[in-house]
């Protein structure tokens, strides 16, 4: 798993990232980019995959068919990933990589795939959040 970790901390750095926090032992990686939208980005190296989880915002109880609803229409134009709820009603985006054939190519993609929907969708998510 050390070498995976390795690879994506590299990757990482090639991209511009700066790490917010690692855990080499977890295989935890955090980076954020205000710019980018990306706020607390967790990188999880499991043992063949690469977890990727942004917290999006707290689902509230009021309205809740409606907004599930609309994240449901949301997670059909995503280009990688999908929004999730996850136990604590907190809706995520969480997207899987191999890390077997891992690229700069790919990790780059999904991470512009969550850039692309918090901008495209703040609006909504604020609204929701309110």
């Amino acid at each position: 798993m050390v070498a995976h970790f390795d690879k994506v901390k590299n990757l990482l750095f090639d991209l511009g990232f700066e790490l917010t926090s690692e855990d080499p032992a977890e295989g935890l990686l955090v980076v954020t980019d205000e710019d980018k939208g990306i706020s607390h980005l967790i990188l999880d190296c499991e043992e063949d995959i690469l977890l990727l989880e942004q917290y999006v915002f707290h689902l509230k109880s009021e309205g809740e068919a409606a907004t599930l609803k609309r994240l449901m229409q949301i997670n059909r134009l995503l280009v990688h990933g999908a929004l999730v709820l996850d136990d604590e009603d907190r809706v995520l985006f969480r997207d899987t990589l191999e890390l077997e054939n891992l690229d700069r190519n790919e990790l780059e993609s999904s991470i512009n795939a969550i850039s692309l929907m918090m901008a495209e969708y703040a609006d909504e998510f604020i609204k929701f959040a309110s």
